[in-house]
């Protein structure tokens, strides 16, 4: 009898009817264990309308969880293009979209039901993120359940919920039962409801167990749950308590053919009449599990840690004994039963082959867990193989962990064995991602040794894999701190390399160097080289080196002016990202395109992305600064507070990464805030700051920013740095022509430069030009800049000749981002409502043609190919969808 539930279960019954009109969604049942959630949705199954299609699948609470438990519980169910695809242990690249295909293309509507999902594996969490986030335009309904008191704010669960779309989210909270509900329980078997509310607290299991006890303790009733369980177990024959006490061994489901192994055939009739005093219940398959997983925690607590480990024995030979393609397929529940008997040879054989079939499943960080779970006994491993555990597990954890202390312990130790052995091959690739790791945590001169003793190592070995992408990675380094010459000499090395052993990832990964560094130095070849590095990635599906072109390549775009060429590759990259859910690498790639809008005046634009990449709170360092340093330069300008403290924030992290392109724009910024505040010290300090530094390595645009600056800020002396490589701009002003300087600026589509050229203009022409730059200036709201330019124009005597200051707020129309119109916008509301093209069209009173070719406009304008991916743009895009430039609807 379910009490006190009517409205949870409304809820998902309400949920399940807009899935079946093409309006899926997602809901969070949860609430703290025992509290009804699976009784809840058994109602739920068995109230749906026949037309429903109900599917279930668990996490289980093994030592590590079996990558995408619930799918492959339900596989059979669902579809027998996604059951051989989890044969196969395909990747999530293929797995995802064939199940998205599949419940796109069913006839009926689809609920989903993922019970335990704080049990979860990454796995299942990555298609859980990647199903919520594409739900909404399907016949069906994600209802995923979890325990509330046993997810810290650290789970990565959470880290999932706050990625999908809120408006498609539903959270159904169960709460205890009250006291009056338990007393209407506790009525017919003559308990005190009081008592028994005090004891339990209103926990809907607590209350079921002690009210099951048929021959209920005279006196108080116990105040723990293992003793309320404990104590029906002790009632029942020996023959069922033997049964409860091995299925207890089995995390999730245990099936007939398992129980027969390890109690022969005669248990199951005491299985049956375990289901038939409650204690345990059927799935759909046959498979028995406890009626509820505390009962099962309390029945394996009974048992000693020796007949535990003695169970976990035979549960993992029984398992053993399938055949060869059965057995592969338990691999994860072997290592967790071999784990628990302590058999540390088993846990060596069978660790590796389940890691390898999380990883390929992309649940890197159960692969990390299995391969733990093997180093635990690598004193019993011969060396190649506990060197191959440190390696592997380095690799994993890198991936999902990020405990970067224990990674980079793990590497060494991989590198002393391997050493022993003889296997140079080995020591270079380890030593290459020591490279790499000290990187990420910017440490720059550990990050160059490693890489050059990777290099060092790989001449003493055959040319091959090893070396060649060793040359790449410290083409990569030399790239990233602007010392192009090698760059391009050590990528050269590693393309030359890579043809010949046919490597093509690296070759991937070495043209996107040496074309970076060419495009950087303003020498010719970089766009050929990046064209092709991006075509081969695209071509092969390397999602991060695709990522990474469209960065270098898009990031070259706007700081060389060319923004054409900008425009295509930001909105390529940025829908490239949302596709593939590379949600870090799509953030940074907003980050560039704020500093487009910034050169291209569009300033409320330019700040409304960069706040919204700012937003996203849990993204690394590096992913938001640029960023932050445009929301920095762009508040300095629009002369809103917090801007100098966003760029000293931004000077500081970049400087802890030793990189150039991260610290020239910062100070570049300050020089610019400074200029406009007439701080003198402050300008000067940052100057001398960059004159400091190695001006050959510097970008000729950004060098010429610098000269530019040296000159507007009166510095003393020449900045030691010849002028003739400067870009025409710059060079005009240098030389006095601000005029020309203007028209340069103007005919590259940078207003706001034009205007800071002008302002440089002396003589007879000072007043007409400060008249253009005050226009410029109050057009883009930039009012610091237009403030200045007036006092100039006092201190000149052409104050006269200025536009009179406009009085009140700004009235400017402010312009979305992409382009869209008022009405295309109001189609675009209606598209994340899930509406289709009639509707649209009855709630707009417009002609189903005309919301067609609105519909179309907004597809063109999102770059995106349908609605789903309109929808995943505004994930990582949220401003997009209002109007007015403003994050509104779809919120983190």
């Amino acid at each position: 009898m379910l009490l006190e539930r009517e409205g949870p279960l409304e809820t998902l019954l309400a949920a399940a009817r807009r899935a079946a009109d093409g309006h899926g969604s997602t809901v969070l049942l949860e609430g703290e264990a025992g509290i009804g959630k699976t009784s809840l949705l058994r109602e739920f199954a068995q109230r749906a309308d026949k037309r429903y299609r109900v599917l279930w699948g668990w996490c289980e609470a093994l030592f590590t969880p079996r990558p995408l438990g619930p799918l492959q519980d339900m596989a059979q169910l669902l579809d027998p293009y996604v059951v051989e695809l989890l044969d196969q242990t395909a990747g999530p690249e293929r797995l995802f979209p064939a199940l998205l295909n599949a419940l796109q293309h069913a006839k009926t509507p689809t609920v989903l039901i993922f019970e335990d999902m704080h049990w979860a594996d990454n796995a299942t969490l990555d298609l859980v993120k990647y199903l919520g986030r594409r739900v909404s335009l399907l016949q069906a309904l994600l209802v995923l359940s979890m325990r509330s008191d046993e997810m810290p704010l650290d789970h990565p669960m959470t880290h999932v919920l706050g990625d999908l779309p809120s408006a498609s989210v539903t959270r159904v909270t169960l709460e205890p039962l009250s006291p009056e509900a338990v007393a209407v329980l506790a009525r017919p078997t003559g308990r005190s409801g009081s008592d028994l509310y005090r004891v339990t607290d209103g926990n809907p299991f607590f209350v079921t167990e002690l009210l099951g006890d048929s021959e209920p303790e005279t006196g108080q009733i116990p105040d723990s749950i293992r003793d309320a369980v404990w104590s029906r177990l002790s009632r029942l024959t020996v023959g069922e308590r033997e049964v409860l006490e091995v299925i207890s061994i089995v995390p999730g489901s245990v099936e007939l053919w398992l129980i027969r192994a390890l109690l022969g055939v005669e248990a199951e009739n005491l299985a049956d009449h375990c289901v038939a005093r409650g204690l345990l219940r059927r799935d759909d398959q046959g498979a028995l599990t406890f009626r509820h997983e505390l009962a099962r925690l309390a029945t394996l607590g009974r048992l000693s840690p020796s007949v535990q480990r003695s169970l976990h024995a035979r549960v993992e030979a029984a398992m053993s004994e399938l055949p060869a393609a059965q057995a592969t397929a338990l691999v994860s529940r072997r290592v967790h039963h071999a784990a628990g008997a302590e058999n540390g040879t088993c846990v060596l054989e069978l660790a590796p082959k389940a890691a390898a079939q999380a990883a390929q499943l992309g649940a890197h960080q159960q692969a990390a867990s299995h391969l733990a779970t093997a180093l635990k006994y690598v004193a019993l491993a011969p060396p190649p193989l506990a060197a191959q555990l440190y390696e592997d597990w380095a690799y994993e954890a890198g991936l999902s962990l990020l405990v970067y202390d224990a990674i980079i312990e793990a590497r060494h130790k991989a590198i002393a064995i391997w050493r022993e052995l003889g296997r140079l091959d080995k020591v270079v690739l380890n030593l290459r991602w020591l490279s790499r790791l000290h990187w990420r945590r910017g440490e720059g001169e550990q990050a160059e040794f490693f890489a050059s003793e990777a290099v060092r190592e790989a001449e003493c070995l055959p040319p091959g894999p090893e070396l060649a992408m060793a040359y790449s990675t410290r083409s990569q380094l030399h790239m990233l701190h602007y010392r192009f010459d090698e760059a391009i000499k050590w990528g050269q090395r590693a393309i030359a390399l890579a043809d010949r052993t046919g490597g093509i990832e690296t070759r991937v990964h070495a043209l996107n160097n040496v074309g970076t560094a060419l495009l950087f130095a303003d020498r010719p070849g970089g766009r050929e080289q990046m064209e092709e590095s991006l075509s081969l990635a695209l071509k092969y599906g390397f999602h991060d080196d695709a990522a990474r072109a469209y960065t270098n390549f898009a990031e070259y775009a706007v700081v060389f002016k060319d923004f054409s060429l900008a425009e295509w590759l930001l909105a390529e990259g940025i829908t490239f990202c949302a596709r593939h859910d590379l949600d870090s690498a799509g953030q940074y790639l907003l980050g560039r395109q704020a500093q487009l809008r910034i050169e291209q005046g569009r300033f409320r634009e330019a700040e409304t992305i960069a706040q919204g990449v700012m937003d996203q709170k849990r993204l690394p360092m590096v992913m938001h600064l640029p960023a932050l340093t445009e929301l920095g330069k762009v508040r300095v300008r629009l002369g809103e507070p917090g801007g100098t403290a966003l760029l000293q924030q931004a000077l500081q992290e970049g400087s802890a990464t030793g990189e150039l392109q991260r610290i020239i724009p910062a100070r570049l910024a300050l020089v610019e805030a400074g200029w406009l505040a007439e701080d003198l010290p402050a300008q000067h300090e940052q100057l001398t700051a960059l004159a400091a530094m190695d001006l050959d390595n510097f970008r000729s645009w950004d060098i010429g920013e610098l000269a530019v600056w040296w000159q507007r800020c009166k510095m003393t002396g020449p900045l030691p740095r010849a002028t003739t490589h400067f870009p025409l701009p710059r060079s005009t002003e240098l030389l006095g022509d601000g005029l020309a300087a203007a028209d340069e600026w103007s005919r590259l589509g940078l207003p706001y430069e034009a205007a800071l050229a002008l302002m440089q203009v002396h003589g007879t022409d000072a007043g007409a030009a400060l008249a253009r730059a005050v226009t410029i200036l109050d057009a883009i709201e930039a009012t610091p800049a237009e403030m200045l330019a007036r006092k100039l124009a006092q201190r000149l005597g052409v104050a006269n000749q200025l536009p009179k200051q406009r009085r009140g707020p700004y009235t400017a129309a402010k312009r979305h981002p992409l382009g869209l119109t008022l009405h295309e916008q109001q189609v675009l509301t209606f598209i994340v409502q899930g509406m289709g093209n009639k509707e649209v069209a009855r709630r707009l009173s417009r002609s189903p043609r005309t919301i067609e070719h609105q519909v179309s406009a907004v597809l063109g304008k999102f770059n995106a190919a349908n609605r789903m991916e309109v929808l995943l743009r505004l994930r990582g895009e949220p401003w997009l969808l209002s109007a007015e430039n403003a994050p509104l609807v779809l919120e983190n």
